[in-house]
Formats: structure tokens, sequence, C-alpha cells
């Protein structure tokens, strides 16, 4: 049951941030994919700061979809250059 909550938390937090960064969703897989790095990146990252979003399954999609974001950047700029 683990593994679905994550997998669906992922994918709804990979489409939020596919959906504010670019408006266009990356498919089924590559929004779970983008967000479960994203939740990965995210946590990391506001750790390190000591920031939190919230507690529980709302904070944790807010985590990843910023995470998200920030992935879907980086893999825009690193397109853009080749």
């Amino acid at each position: 049951m683990e593994l679905l909550t994550v997998l669906l938390v992922g994918g709804v937090a990979g489409w939020l941030g596919s959906m504010i960064y670019n408006g266009s969703g990356l498919g089924l897989f590559g929004d779970i994919i983008v967000g479960l790095l994203g939740g990965w990146l995210g946590y990391w990252l506001f750790g390190q700061f000591g920031i939190s979003l919230g507690r529980g399954l709302l904070g944790y999609i807010f985590t990843s979809a910023i995470g998200a974001i920030i992935i879907l950047f980086l893999v825009r700029v690193i397109s853009k250059k080749r």
C-alpha cells in the first residue's frame, strides 16, 4: 500500500510541477518519475535550509512539486544548450 501511495503522490506532484512550469504534462510515467525525483530533491534542498512546507500528504505534494519544477527547469536549461 505504501508503494501505491508514493506513486500516486509522485504522479500528482509531477503533474502539478509540469503544469506550473511549462503548461504541459509529461505523461503518466514521466510525471511519476519527475514527482518522485522532485520529492527527493525538494526534501533534501529544504532540509539544507531548515525549511518545512508542512506535514502530511499536502506538505509532501508541495515539496515534491517544487522539486519537480526545479528538475524541469534544469532539464530545459540543459536541453537548450545542445
